[in-house]
């Protein structure tokens, strides 16, 4: 146990997401200075002492920007992946557990929500219902639910052909309780190594979103939104671009590495064949 915890992807990964929490959090008590105030007069200014970060074409702290904008990315990934951890895994264990025409339409259902990535949803729900985060929210949340639909099933229909739950099937036990106490908790370590993955794939949706206009909105910071507004001031001010490029960076790799070494850490196979 002690050489797994030792896993150095598991180590700088946790390192890395529990940054990414902690500037969140603190954004809730502390900030260099108000992320909304704007200061003309002072306006593009590069890092310095009172400006750890400079500032943005608004005369904004970047540094203040990126805590609050930490808040609204971890708002959306935690929501987003709420929606489709539960919704695609009740579908999964459905699928799982009925077997026949319910599995092929579950199946189906995923493929057919497959045809409609995050951002494409995320415009159509703008069309008919305006610009926001719940609708980038929505949107990606949809886009979860056949991933983790997918995950469950086929974890599930592994734990279906084993010994104890023929076992339990010969107690008496229904489907729904075989399910609920012996197939959910043999998956669920599958799940939530899933669910650090589409974290990250959440991030980046959500700054493509935010980038495109259709994701938080202003006067709400958002990484995608100052990457956006950077784009203009590529020659006058290029570290604008830098800091939300270099921050989702390091939260997605912080994410993804957590995820591999939760997989090393939680599923037995793999680490006998290292």
């Amino acid at each position: 146990m002690k050489k797994k915890l030792g896993h150095p992807s598991l180590l700088v990964g946790a390192l890395l997401v529990l940054l990414l929490f902690g500037a969140a959090g603190l954004s809730f008590v502390w900030t260099p200075w108000s992320p909304y105030e704007m200061d003309l007069a002072h306006k593009l200014q590069a890092p310095g002492a009172q400006h750890w970060l400079g500032t943005d074409a608004f005369g904004r702290d970047v540094a203040s920007l990126l805590l609050v904008g930490a808040r609204n990315t971890i708002l959306v990934g935690v929501l987003a992946v709420g929606i489709g951890l539960s919704i695609g895994t009740a579908l999964g264990l459905l699928a799982a557990a009925r077997r026949g025409w319910v599995e092929e339409l579950v199946m189906r259902l995923a493929d057919f929500t497959f045809a409609f990535p995050a951002i494409l949803s995320a415009i159509l729900l703008t069309a008919a219902f305006g610009a926001g985060i719940v609708n980038a929210i929505i949107a990606i949340g949809i886009f979860n639910i056949p991933t983790f639909a997918r995950v469950a099933r086929a974890s599930a229909n592994a734990v279906w052909g084993r010994e104890f739950i023929l076992a339990a099937r010969a107690c008496g036990k229904g489907r729904w309780r075989i399910t609920l106490d012996h197939v959910l908790p043999n998956i669920a370590s599958v799940l939530i190594v899933q669910a650090t993955i589409q974290f990250a794939l959440a991030i980046l949706a959500e700054a493509a979103l935010s980038y495109l206009g259709l994701g938080t909105q202003p006067p709400q910071p958002s990484w995608g939104r100052m990457l956006a507004e950077a784009q203009t001031l590529m020659f006058q001010a290029p570290l604008l671009a830098v800091w939300p490029g270099v921050a989702m960076a390091l939260a997605v790799l912080g994410l993804n590495l957590l995820g591999d070494g939760l997989r090393d850490l939680l599923d037995p196979r793999l680490s006998r064949s290292r």
